[in-house]
């Protein structure tokens, strides 16, 4: 998947990065080079936090069969 982040330059120096697809899905860097893995890192946790909700509720729905799907 493709995610645009944007990144700015914090008060103290740090790289602050922020997945606007992702609400709340923000991470900051010493460097740009960093903030980019933090904020991949980020959207990984992000997206398995959310999921994780939906899995919660899939287990309680009778006649379902909750199934895995990699992409």
């Amino acid at each position: 998947m493709i995610f645009h982040v944007k990144l700015e330059k914090a008060e103290d120096g740090w790289i602050v990065a922020e997945c606007p697809a992702l609400p709340g899905c923000v991470s900051q860097g010493k460097d740009e080079k960093e903030a980019l893995e933090n904020i991949k890192e980020a959207i990984t946790a992000w997206l398995w936090a959310e999921d994780q909700k939906v899995v919660a509720g899939l287990a309680q729905t009778p006649g379902q069969i909750p199934l895995t799907v990699a992409v």
